[in-house]
């Protein structure tokens, strides 16, 4: 492990300044993928300003019913509150299938949203990696591509966004709240994450010293009927190889689709909002034919890798089945 400065900071202010005044300055919350990170030498900042002591880790109503998270909230505890297990079952599910409890203890909701993207090739200081040395170039390209993008990527890189809580947040329309140098801001959560482009290593849309310091969750009626579906390796901390976070309420007849939202995970550098199976569902029948249709739509852009050409109808199928789910009688 490289050698590195350690200061903690007393307020949020404080922090966000201690990290904007140093190229080579990075926050530590819960640490547990920075943390990895060091130990593989991939990351290598000059300072390391903690901000777990000075982060909220509260839930806060908000008018109409939405909630508030501070950036220093749990994992486990987030996936535990009653309010979101009730009004954003999705968010909790998508919680608890991620990492293992003991991470779930530890993993902040801000960390959680700025994890690397990344794959196996990154994780190896061996290989060449754009995201790890611009330049280099991407060993998945000509490597072991099983878990890899097949929508939004680039030549520069085909990692995808491992987060499983980013994929439900992304469904229900959240919003970041962020603190830096040039005071606070507020993004959709849509806009927080980058497809790769040819910049891979730039993973979000903030700037240096700016600070994620809470997540609004809107009022949203259609999130209490939610669910979230992952599809894995093995059953315990394991990486999506396909996601679905999905939201429905139905038309008064019951039988048609009056709004809809949908959010993948495991296709793409980002998580992934499926727009275009949104909008082809939206005021339509909630059909078995209908969700296949807009699954089909919203993966026809596909470019699947050597690999990975199952994720497409592994995609269909996790999102056919949990709609499936939702508009059940």
């Amino acid at each position: 492990m490289k050698p590195f400065a350690y200061e903690r900071a007393t307020d949020a202010a404080g922090a966000v300044a201690a990290v904007a005044r140093r190229p080579g300055a990075v926050f530590l919350a819960g640490g547990t993928n920075l943390v990895d990170n060091l130990r593989l030498e991939i990351a290598g900042p000059d300072v390391l300003v903690d901000v777990s002591r000075v982060l909220d880790s509260e839930i806060e109503e908000l008018p109409g019913g939405g909630l508030r998270i501070g950036a220093g909230m749990r994992n486990a505890d987030l996936a535990a509150d009653m309010r979101v297990r009730s009004r954003y079952p999705a968010l909790a599910q998508a919680l608890l299938s991620g990492a293992s409890g003991q991470l779930r203890n530890l993993a902040t909701t801000g960390g959680n949203l700025l994890q690397r993207t990344r794959c196996s090739y990154f994780r190896d200081p061996a290989t060449p990696c754009n995201k790890r040395e611009p330049g280099s170039g991407c060993s998945a390209l000509e490597g072991h591509t099983r878990h890899h993008a097949i929508l939004g990527a680039s030549e520069h890189c085909v990692a995808i966004h491992p987060s499983d809580m980013a994929v439900a947040m992304l469904a229900f329309d959240a919003v970041v709240r962020v603190e830096g140098p040039g005071g606070a801001r507020e993004l959709a959560l849509a806009d927080l994450h980058r497809l790769p482009g040819d910049e891979p290593q730039r993973d979000v849309t903030l700037e240096h010293g700016e600070l994620i310091v809470g997540v609004d969750l809107p009022a949203l009626p259609i999130a209490a009927r939610s669910a979230y579906r992952k599809v894995r390796d093995r059953a315990s901390y394991a990486f999506a190889l396909v996601s679905v976070a999905a939201a429905v309420e139905l038309g008064d007849d019951g039988d048609s689709m009056a709004d809809v939202r949908i959010a993948c995970g495991g296709l793409a550098h980002k998580p992934w909002r499926a727009t275009i199976a949104e909008a082809q569902l939206r005021g339509g029948p909630a059909t078995e034919a209908a969700f296949h249709a807009a699954a089909h739509a919203e993966l026809s852009e596909a470019q699947p890798l050597r690999d990975n050409a199952f994720k497409v109808p592994m995609a269909t199928g996790a999102l056919v089945a949990t709609l499936r789910e939702l508009t059940a009688p």
